[in-house]
């Protein structure tokens, strides 16, 4: 049983959870297509891929029908929790603020729902098929993707419930950097996908729990600090950190945060886990080398 880890002169990132998108507005909720430029159907042309559903989306009298019963279950909600807060106490959580009802792109996320849009020869067709959940079960196998400071990796593996640990990678595809143009962020519904753009304008509609673990450095640049460069009380901080995390913790990531502090983030291949990947071990300390806040393991931030 092994966790991927990349070569010699190659530093690992992050590690997060993948999978292409699902439709969630009511036209597409439960979909996906994989289309052309043609917004031409091509999972049949896809090489190796195993047979999958083949979608239609519902049609506008459909979504006409179900909008007026949910229209009057939302009148009638709206009713009674007006009642509610007219009464003491609470009524309950609210929406989470991550996602957002409101679509910026009705045409990919409304109308169709693409996760791979790709000319004949283009990066994204040769994406894995694994990472399609209608054709792969995350009930009986996980795929992630690791980034490094060269490439971006999906890997998959078998997946036994309750056994978090038990992770034996099998590489399924990778690309360097380079080809990647530009991440997005998708906020439509639930706030769990990104838009992978590759520089032949390819490009594929991903989903994580841990979204900005994943993109994080894909967007922002690698502007880690040399440990070198540190003061010896910076250093020492990061590096006793690093030390005290796990036996086989990687030489820790710092980066200046806007506030003027210090990131210090450390990855151990033995703390990654199916359901969230690498959460991050991480602390932050000020420019005199002091931690300002307890050693946490923030596997929570991937769930959120």
């Amino acid at each position: 049983m092994s966790v991927w880890l990349p070569r010699t002169g190659e530093t690992l990132i992050a590690r997060a959870p993948i999978t292409f998108a699902t439709g969630a507005a009511t036209r597409v909720k439960g979909m996906r297509w994989f289309r052309d430029t043609e917004r031409n159907d091509i999972q049949s042309e896809l090489a190796g891929w195993p047979e999958g559903p083949t979608y239609t989306a519902r049609s506008t009298g459909d979504t006409a029908a179900r909008n007026t019963v949910k229209g009057a279950a939302i009148a009638a909600g709206v009713a009674f929790m007006g009642l509610l807060s007219s009464q003491s106490g609470s009524v309950g959580p609210g929406k989470s603020d991550k996602g957002s009802d409101t679509s910026h792109d009705r045409p990919d996320e409304v109308e169709d729902f693409p996760v791979m849009w790709a000319a004949p020869g283009t990066v994204a067709r040769t994406l894995p098929w694994q990472l399609d959940p209608s054709r792969n079960s995350e009930k009986q196998y996980r795929t992630h993707a690791v980034i490094t400071d060269h490439r971006l990796v999906f890997v998959g593996f078998p997946y036994t419930k309750g056994n978090e640990s038990l992770i034996d990678d099998e590489v399924l595809w990778e690309t360097p950097r380079s080809t990647i143009e530009k991440v997005e962020l998708r906020d439509f519904k639930i706030g769990n996908d990104a838009k992978i753009v590759f520089t032949d304008d390819s490009w594929c509609r991903v989903s994580s729990v841990a979204r900005e673990r994943l993109t994080r450095y894909l967007i922002e640049p690698l502007d880690f600090i040399p440990l070198s460069s540190l003061t010896p009380a910076q250093r020492n901080t990061a590096e006793s950190f690093a030390t005290a995390q796990a036996p086989d913790a990687q030489s820790p990531l710092v980066k200046r945060n806007p506030c003027g502090c210090f990131r210090v983030e450390v990855l151990a291949p033995s703390t990654v886990k199916a359901s969230f990947g690498h959460s991050g071990l991480h602390t932050v300390m000020d420019a005199d080398g002091t931690e300002l806040k307890l050693t946490q393991y923030h596997s929570e931030d991937f769930l959120t």
